[in-house]
Protein backbone atom coordinates (compact mmCIF):
# COMPACT_ATOMS: atom_id res chain seq x y z
CA UNK A 1 0.00 0.00 0.00
CA UNK A 2 1.54 3.51 -0.78
CA UNK A 3 0.58 6.90 0.61
CA UNK A 4 0.87 8.22 3.90
CA UNK A 5 -0.88 4.90 5.39
CA UNK A 6 1.14 2.73 4.20
CA UNK A 7 3.45 -0.07 5.88
CA UNK A 8 6.38 1.64 4.18
CA UNK A 9 5.88 5.04 5.46
CA UNK A 10 4.68 4.00 8.79
CA UNK A 11 7.83 1.46 9.58
CA UNK A 12 10.04 0.49 6.57
CA UNK A 13 11.09 4.25 5.83
CA UNK A 14 12.04 4.89 9.26
CA UNK A 15 14.10 1.55 9.66
CA UNK A 16 16.03 2.69 6.21
CA UNK A 17 16.60 6.52 7.63
CA UNK A 18 18.36 5.20 10.80
CA UNK A 19 20.72 2.54 8.54
CA UNK A 20 21.88 4.99 6.17
CA UNK A 21 21.94 7.66 8.21
CA UNK A 22 24.50 6.21 10.61
CA UNK A 23 26.49 4.41 8.52
CA UNK A 24 26.97 8.26 6.25
CA UNK A 25 27.71 10.08 9.58
CA UNK A 26 30.37 7.54 10.26
CA UNK A 27 31.76 8.12 7.51
CA UNK A 28 31.14 11.90 7.26
CA UNK A 29 32.51 12.87 10.38
CA UNK A 30 35.33 14.42 9.04
CA UNK A 31 33.84 16.96 6.16
CA UNK A 32 31.61 18.20 9.50
CA UNK A 33 34.63 19.00 11.68
CA UNK A 34 35.57 20.77 8.27
CA UNK A 35 32.45 22.68 8.05
CA UNK A 36 32.17 23.25 11.36
CA UNK A 37 35.89 24.86 11.77
CA UNK A 38 35.33 26.82 8.62
CA UNK A 39 32.34 28.27 9.90
CA UNK A 40 33.71 29.07 13.64
CA UNK A 41 36.55 30.74 11.80
CA UNK A 42 34.44 32.85 9.12
CA UNK A 43 31.86 33.90 12.29
CA UNK A 44 32.06 32.59 15.08
CA UNK A 45 29.68 30.05 17.59
CA UNK A 46 27.14 28.47 16.95
CA UNK A 47 27.82 26.22 14.33
CA UNK A 48 24.18 24.81 13.83
CA UNK A 49 21.18 27.26 13.25
CA UNK A 50 18.36 25.37 15.26
CA UNK A 51 15.19 27.08 14.70
CA UNK A 52 11.71 25.19 15.40
CA UNK A 53 9.69 23.65 13.34
CA UNK A 54 6.48 21.84 12.62
CA UNK A 55 7.07 17.72 12.54
CA UNK A 56 5.74 14.54 12.19
CA UNK A 57 1.91 14.06 13.51
CA UNK A 58 2.34 17.69 14.49
CA UNK A 59 4.61 17.37 16.62
CA UNK A 60 7.55 20.44 16.28
CA UNK A 61 11.52 19.92 16.71
CA UNK A 62 14.35 22.01 16.11
CA UNK A 63 16.21 20.95 13.03
CA UNK A 64 20.02 20.88 12.42
CA UNK A 65 21.67 22.75 9.61
CA UNK A 66 25.27 23.82 9.55
CA UNK A 67 24.53 27.97 10.24
CA UNK A 68 25.02 30.08 6.69
CA UNK A 69 23.97 33.32 8.22
CA UNK A 70 25.32 35.98 10.66
CA UNK A 71 23.86 35.70 14.06
CA UNK A 72 20.11 36.18 14.96
CA UNK A 73 19.59 36.21 11.18
CA UNK A 74 15.76 35.82 12.70
CA UNK A 75 15.58 38.77 14.35
CA UNK A 76 17.60 41.32 11.74
CA UNK A 77 15.46 39.84 8.94
CA UNK A 78 12.61 37.98 7.34
CA UNK A 79 12.07 33.96 7.84
CA UNK A 80 12.67 33.69 3.95
CA UNK A 81 15.74 34.04 2.59
CA UNK A 82 16.12 37.04 -0.35
CA UNK A 83 17.99 36.77 -3.35
CA UNK A 84 21.87 37.84 -2.32
CA UNK A 85 20.41 38.32 1.32
CA UNK A 86 23.42 40.67 2.92
CA UNK A 87 22.68 37.98 5.87
CA UNK A 88 24.68 34.80 4.57
CA UNK A 89 27.85 34.98 5.77
CA UNK A 90 30.55 34.50 3.49
CA UNK A 91 31.15 30.65 4.57
CA UNK A 92 27.59 30.59 4.20
CA UNK A 93 27.03 31.26 0.78
CA UNK A 94 29.32 28.71 -0.18
CA UNK A 95 27.85 26.02 2.05
CA UNK A 96 23.97 26.95 0.68
CA UNK A 97 24.98 26.97 -3.13
CA UNK A 98 26.46 23.40 -3.26
CA UNK A 99 24.19 22.26 -0.56
CA UNK A 100 27.14 20.89 2.39
CA UNK A 101 24.41 23.15 4.80
CA UNK A 102 22.33 20.07 4.89
CA UNK A 103 24.58 17.54 5.64
CA UNK A 104 23.71 18.50 9.43
CA UNK A 105 20.20 16.86 9.12
CA UNK A 106 21.31 13.78 9.50
CA UNK A 107 21.33 13.92 13.10
CA UNK A 108 17.63 14.93 13.21
CA UNK A 109 16.88 11.69 10.49
CA UNK A 110 18.98 9.66 13.23
CA UNK A 111 17.17 10.72 15.81
CA UNK A 112 13.74 10.04 14.06
CA UNK A 113 12.32 13.49 13.54
CA UNK A 114 12.90 14.04 9.57
CA UNK A 115 13.47 11.25 7.40
CA UNK A 116 16.03 12.22 3.99
CA UNK A 117 12.89 11.94 1.92
CA UNK A 118 9.89 14.18 2.34
CA UNK A 119 8.25 17.29 2.59
CA UNK A 120 11.29 19.96 3.95
CA UNK A 121 10.26 21.15 7.48
CA UNK A 122 7.94 24.09 7.51
CA UNK A 123 7.64 26.94 10.21
CA UNK A 124 5.60 26.25 12.56
CA UNK A 125 3.66 29.68 11.62
CA UNK A 126 2.36 28.22 8.27
CA UNK A 127 2.38 24.56 9.78
CA UNK A 128 -0.67 26.00 12.00
CA UNK A 129 -2.26 26.98 8.74
CA UNK A 130 -2.58 23.89 7.04
CA UNK A 131 -6.09 23.19 6.22
CA UNK A 132 -8.10 20.59 4.00
CA UNK A 133 -5.72 18.07 2.54
CA UNK A 134 -2.94 20.30 3.51
CA UNK A 135 -2.92 18.39 6.92
CA UNK A 136 -1.62 15.26 4.80
CA UNK A 137 1.56 17.16 5.10
CA UNK A 138 2.47 16.24 8.88
CA UNK A 139 1.31 12.33 8.27
CA UNK A 140 5.13 11.99 7.09
CA UNK A 141 8.54 12.98 8.46
CA UNK A 142 9.92 15.94 7.26
CA UNK A 143 12.89 15.47 4.61
CA UNK A 144 15.38 16.53 2.94
CA UNK A 145 14.12 16.65 -0.41
CA UNK A 146 10.94 15.98 -2.07
CA UNK A 147 8.65 17.30 -5.56
CA UNK A 148 8.87 20.63 -3.85
CA UNK A 149 12.01 20.65 -2.64
CA UNK A 150 13.43 19.98 -6.71
CA UNK A 151 10.59 22.42 -8.36
CA UNK A 152 11.81 25.36 -5.64
CA UNK A 153 15.61 24.30 -5.61
CA UNK A 154 17.00 27.65 -6.28
CA UNK A 155 14.23 29.38 -4.06
CA UNK A 156 16.44 32.89 -3.21
CA UNK A 157 16.01 33.78 -6.89
CA UNK A 158 12.42 32.90 -7.12
CA UNK A 159 11.36 35.11 -4.75
CA UNK A 160 14.04 38.16 -5.72
CA UNK A 161 15.52 40.46 -3.08
CA UNK A 162 12.89 42.85 -2.12
CA UNK A 163 9.54 41.36 0.38
CA UNK A 164 10.92 37.72 -0.14
CA UNK A 165 8.46 36.70 2.87
CA UNK A 166 5.42 38.23 0.86
CA UNK A 167 6.46 36.77 -2.66
CA UNK A 168 6.93 33.27 -0.77
CA UNK A 169 3.27 33.57 0.84
CA UNK A 170 1.55 34.22 -1.98
CA UNK A 171 3.22 32.57 -4.71
CA UNK A 172 5.47 29.55 -3.52
CA UNK A 173 3.89 28.22 -0.58
CA UNK A 174 0.84 27.33 -2.24
CA UNK A 175 2.15 25.34 -5.08
CA UNK A 176 4.66 24.09 -2.48
CA UNK A 177 2.05 22.49 -0.53
CA UNK A 178 0.17 20.85 -3.37
CA UNK A 179 3.18 19.11 -4.09
CA UNK A 180 3.80 18.27 -0.58
CA UNK A 181 0.17 16.83 -0.70
CA UNK A 182 1.54 14.74 -3.61
CA UNK A 183 4.19 13.14 -2.04
CA UNK A 184 2.24 12.24 1.27
CA UNK A 185 -0.26 10.76 -0.88
CA UNK A 186 2.10 8.58 -3.08
CA UNK A 187 4.73 8.06 -0.76
CA UNK A 188 7.00 4.22 -1.41
CA UNK A 189 10.06 2.91 -1.62
CA UNK A 190 9.90 3.71 -5.04
CA UNK A 191 8.88 7.02 -5.32
CA UNK A 192 11.08 7.68 -2.61
CA UNK A 193 14.27 6.54 -5.01
CA UNK A 194 13.22 8.17 -7.85
CA UNK A 195 13.37 11.55 -5.36
CA UNK A 196 16.68 10.82 -4.50
CA UNK A 197 18.10 10.59 -7.99
CA UNK A 198 16.59 13.78 -9.19
CA UNK A 199 17.99 15.37 -6.41
CA UNK A 200 21.13 14.00 -6.69
CA UNK A 201 21.16 14.58 -10.08
CA UNK A 202 19.88 18.82 -9.54
CA UNK A 203 22.82 19.09 -6.67
CA UNK A 204 25.48 18.09 -9.19
CA UNK A 205 24.33 20.38 -11.66
CA UNK A 206 24.04 23.06 -9.01
CA UNK A 207 27.68 22.50 -8.08
CA UNK A 208 28.52 22.29 -11.58
CA UNK A 209 27.38 26.36 -12.09
CA UNK A 210 28.95 27.21 -8.91
CA UNK A 211 32.66 25.47 -9.57
CA UNK A 212 32.23 27.11 -13.30
CA UNK A 213 31.02 30.05 -11.73
CA UNK A 214 27.92 30.20 -14.31
CA UNK A 215 25.75 33.34 -12.85
CA UNK A 216 21.91 32.12 -12.72
CA UNK A 217 18.79 34.45 -13.45
CA UNK A 218 17.81 36.52 -11.22
CA UNK A 219 14.39 35.21 -11.69
CA UNK A 220 13.02 31.60 -12.60
CA UNK A 221 9.58 30.87 -13.68
CA UNK A 222 7.74 29.71 -10.77
CA UNK A 223 6.45 25.88 -12.03
CA UNK A 224 9.53 25.54 -13.34
CA UNK A 225 12.59 23.43 -11.63
CA UNK A 226 15.24 25.35 -10.72
CA UNK A 227 18.76 24.66 -10.09
CA UNK A 228 19.57 24.63 -6.57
Amino acid sequence: MTGYRGFYNRVVKRCLDFVLALFLLLILWPIYLIIALAIVIDDGFPVFYRARRGGYHGRSFRIFKFRTMVKNADQIGGGTTAFHDARITRVGGFLRKVKLDEFANLLSILSGQMSFIGPRPESEHYVNRYAGTERLISEVRPGITDYSSLEFISLDEIVGGDNADEQYEKIVLPRKNKLRVKYAATVSFTTDIKLFFLTVWAVLRKAKNVIFRKKPAEKEAVGQTADK
